[in-house]
């Protein structure tokens, strides 16, 4: 896949991802925090999960978007660390996973401002999606929150991140229709 290509492919993902939490702020709070068991995440958990890997990772793409511009490669390229950590997130792949505790939001009290800091740093990540062709998307700059030493390309995080909202936004998705069927049988 060239650069191109990928840039369109991200673009995509973002749109379809923001569209999905954007839908959710005019949702009942009680929706949005319903959950079918105490291990389980509700909606905003899900967002609230997304949110703190969003704080890891968008300072550390935004650093590399302005130091890193485009070099003699225009094929986009992925590791075997970016290939396995993609395959292990994508949405396809029902397989739960174990999150890292302090990723891990359940039992939290949330509240809308959970959608907006979503959007917010969704915006970051537009942003350097549409700089597109200047950056070198193949560049290993970027470090894998829980081993740190070990490091995926720009373009690699930027489609684990989209991929991994996609796949926690259909789970949300999943607790919303929960609520909505629980609701209903109530009636």
């Amino acid at each position: 896949m060239d650069f191109k290509a990928l840039t369109s492919y991200l673009q995509q993902l973002l749109l379809q991802n923001n569209a999905q939490v954007a839908s959710m702020a005019s949702l009942d709070i009680q929706a949005l925090n319903y959950k079918t068991g105490v291990e389980h995440w509700s909606a905003l958990e899900c967002i609230e999960h997304l949110n703190r890997y969003a704080a890891y990772y968008n300072p550390l793409l935004t650093a590399a978007g302005d130091n890193f511009h485009f070099g003699t490669d225009s094929v986009y390229k992925k590791s075997w660390l970016g290939h396995l950590s993609i395959k292990s997130i994508h949405p396809d792949n029902r397989k739960k996973s174990k999150t890292i505790k302090r990723m891990n939001p359940v039992n939290s009290e949330l509240d809308n401002h959970c959608i907006d800091t979503f959007l917010h740093s969704q915006t970051q990540l537009e942003t350097l999606v549409a700089q597109g062709d200047p950056i070198n998307f193949n560049k290993k700059v970027i470090p894998v929150e829980f081993f740190k030493f070990l490091k995926l390309g720009i373009g690699e995080t930027l489609e684990f991140i989209l991929l991994h909202q996609k796949r926690h936004l259909i789970q949300a998705k999943e607790m919303l229709h929960a609520f909505e069927t629980k609701k209903a049988q109530l009636v």
